[in-house]
């Protein structure tokens, strides 16, 4: 059981990764699935024939959905996305907690993880678990907490060799949404952490200036700071 219940209006600092440590997002289909689900699975909209939006994400690197759409999933969601980088072998969101209930996040990351799941095994001819058990998650309870943890997140790409002092155009990050222009719209809520800086260039300044993932080779489940048992 978890220390904590989720609480309407928190925030959270949610991460999972694979299995066994190895490679779940291969290739640019693999990572726009899931940032697909991260983005529109935020209410509990169903959609059908997943694939014809990752291929129209692959040529135009947008998803092809309509306003209407957007504005029911913002009208009907459960959680807000604040950030999110998606690495080979592990992912981390920062979400907002949205019902009353405190079901919106397990709900909603059942669903992506399961959903992912699902796609992966059936086009690697996998089975089993895929991420290693339960989602991690810890509330977020202060600003400087909520700072270092933005500035942790979008410096992950660090770790991959070919992205090392370019994260900030990592596709599969919201870095560049914060700091340049907002690919997702309401889809992605920056502005708590944006409002604490006069500008985004200010915001990153301070992302580069950052201590956070010093070590390229550190493990993102072993920051005391981050993440701790939930």
């Amino acid at each position: 059981m978890r220390k904590f219940k989720f609480s309407e209006n928190s925030y959270y600092h949610i991460c999972n990764r694979s299995n066994d440590g190895s490679t779940i997002f291969s290739d640019e289909r693999d990572y726009a699935r899931f940032l697909f689900l991260i983005l529109y699975y935020q209410a509990s909209l169903v959609f059908y024939n997943l694939g014809r939006y990752i291929s129209h994400f692959e040529k135009y690197q947008n998803f092809n959905i309509t306003d209407e759409t957007v504005s029911q999933i913002v009208s009907q969601r459960k959680v807000a996305l604040v950030e999110f980088t998606i690495m080979p072998n592990h992912f981390h969101l920062v979400a907002q907690e949205r019902t009353k209930t405190g079901e919106g996040i397990p709900s909603y990351l059942q669903r992506l993880e399961t959903g992912y799941a699902k796609y992966f095994n059936a086009k690697y001819k996998k089975q089993g678990h895929l991420f290693q058990g339960r989602f991690r998650a810890v509330p977020i309870e202060t600003d400087e907490q909520f700072l270092y943890l933005s500035a942790y997140i979008h410096r992950n790409p660090r770790a991959l060799q070919t992205w090392k002092n370019k994260e900030i155009v990592y596709p599969w990050s919201s870095y560049q949404d914060f700091t340049k222009r907002n690919r997702w719209g309401e889809l992605l809520k920056p502005g708590i952490i944006l409002d604490q800086f006069p500008h985004t260039k200010d915001y990153q300044v301070f992302v580069e200036t950052s201590t956070a993932k010093l070590q390229s080779g550190e493990s993102p489940l072993n920051e005391n700071l981050l993440l701790e048992s939930a």
